[in-house]
């Protein structure tokens, strides 16, 4: 695999981290689309989606500093550097100081908040894809041992060195499992979106789904995954998001009993 893009100098831009940005320009331009779909200011959208992303870029950055204090203050190139922190919570920690950024901004400004998960949803489902398959290409997040006739091989050095991949080893390629299954949910979305139900609108219904899928599908490929030392931690998100999204759907549920009015009009 690729897990340098290019080379300018001393400079190395990782494969994995231009893929990830690309997800991210793509995550942008998805959420304002699905932003006019729901009725949903996508200027407020933009700015809410923005706010997110940079603090979740800017919080792994500090977590990662005052993880690794010591070596940042001998070597603050080198941390800030990193093509992809070793610390598995971090990335998930991150990740949650930017929803909650987001959330902020959400009740700031008087957003519905269920409403702009399910604008979110299916961008992030988009995103997550691109993301993984960057990972597949670069060697992060790589999988166990096997002897399947599809399995990955790498043999880059750097690929070892940035990573810790094993090199030689056919591997699951876990990566594009993830992918596929984040592309599934996508495409469940996509066609759920114009057939929600016309003399209700439960908000919330397709952040629910996508939780619920996210967790049940990643829960079960944790089992393909190499980082068993995460595996617990993996599971309690998987499950944490199974329970959210069941949460969603119950509601959903009675909401729709109870014959609610629709709250919006699609955009279609």
């Amino acid at each position: 695999m690729h897990p340098r893009l290019l080379q300018l100098g001393h400079i190395a831009i990782p494969t994995y981290g231009a893929l990830t940005a690309l997800a991210l320009i793509a995550a942008l331009a998805a959420a304002v689309h699905f932003a006019r779909r729901l009725a949903l200011d996508p200027n407020k959208i933009w700015t809410l989606s923005l706010t997110a992303i940079l603090t979740t870029l800017v919080a792994a950055r500090l977590l990662l500093v005052l993880a690794h204090l010591g070596a940042f203050l001998h070597h603050p190139f080198w941390i800030l550097g990193l093509a992809s922190p070793r610390d598995f919570w971090i990335a998930p920690a991150s990740a949650a100081l930017g929803v909650a950024a987001a959330i902020l901004y959400a009740l700031a400004e008087g957003l519905p908040l269920l409403r702009v998960a399910d604008c979110l949803a299916s961008a992030a489902a988009f995103a997550f894809a691109i993301n993984r398959i960057g990972a597949f290409v670069g060697g992060l997040d790589f999988g166990t041992p096997t002897t399947l006739p599809w399995s990955v091989t790498y043999t880059s050095r750097i690929a070892a060195l940035w990573y810790r991949t094993p090199l030689g080893i056919p591997l699951h390629p876990v990566q594009l499992y993830d992918a596929a299954a984040a592309l599934v949910i996508f495409a469940l979305l996509i066609w759920w979106l114009p057939r929600r139900g016309r003399n209700y609108s439960q908000d919330g219904e397709l952040a629910g789904a996508a939780l619920f899928l996210w967790g049940l599908s990643s829960s079960a490929l944790d089992l393909f995954r190499a980082t068993q030392t995460r595996l617990v931690f993996s599971l309690i998100l998987c499950a944490v998001a199974v329970l959210a999204g069941a949460a969603l759907w119950m509601e959903r549920a009675a909401g729709a009993s109870a014959g609610e009015p629709g709250s919006y009009t699609s955009n279609r």
